[in-house]
């Protein structure tokens, strides 16, 4: 047992404590020296519990956004080893224009390869700052990994969308049956 501080002994000498009590808040005091206090209560269990859950959540959340950014960048680093792996040489001295990013940019490539990027053999990727002529099936491989870095296919169906819309604009006027020209 603890020794009783000098005031709990004067309250002693003085009547005004009994032993037991004394012996009772020196174990409590040891106890709490030691961290051995009183168990929590309950809600400030379920506190703690709740925020830990919250912080197990956030992390977990994190984990999940940081996985996906390096998905999206592995995915983007294997979209451009393919377009630099596969991209066709430009021999020509016949210019191809484009619009990209709202600029018109040109190209210098052959009659056969017009031929190709007319009928969708070729594709137009973008590698930096530079533009690049890919093979169908290379520009396919490019468009599952990043499909921004595909500027030019004329093999795909989504370029009609402009069509689409002109027809059904110019479907409100009806040309006459007796229009001779």
């Amino acid at each position: 047992m603890a020794k009783p501080n000098p005031l709990q002994e004067q309250l002693l000498k003085a009547g005004l404590a009994k032993k037991s009590k004394v012996a009772e808040a020196a174990r409590a005091q040891e106890k709490a020296r030691h961290g051995k206090g009183p168990a929590e209560s309950a809600e400030i269990q379920r506190e703690a519990e709740r925020v830990r859950l919250e912080k197990v959540e956030r992390d977990r959340a994190l984990a999940a956004d940081q996985k996906a950014k390096a998905r999206a960048n592995e995915l983007m680093a294997q979209a451009r080893q393919i377009i630099q792996d596969k991209k066709l040489p430009r021999a020509g001295e016949s210019e191809y224009r484009f619009t990209a990013d709202g600029a018109i940019r040109t190209l210098l490539i052959d009659a056969e390869q017009r031929k190709q990027l007319a009928s969708g053999a070729i594709v137009v990727a973008r590698l930096g700052e530079r533009y690049e002529l890919l093979p169908r099936r290379a520009g396919d491989q490019v468009r599952e990994r990043a499909p921004d870095l595909i500027v030019l296919d004329h093999g795909q169906p989504g370029d009609a969308t402009a069509a689409d819309e002109d027809d059904a604009y110019y479907a409100q006027f009806k040309v006459p049956d007796d229009l001779v020209w």
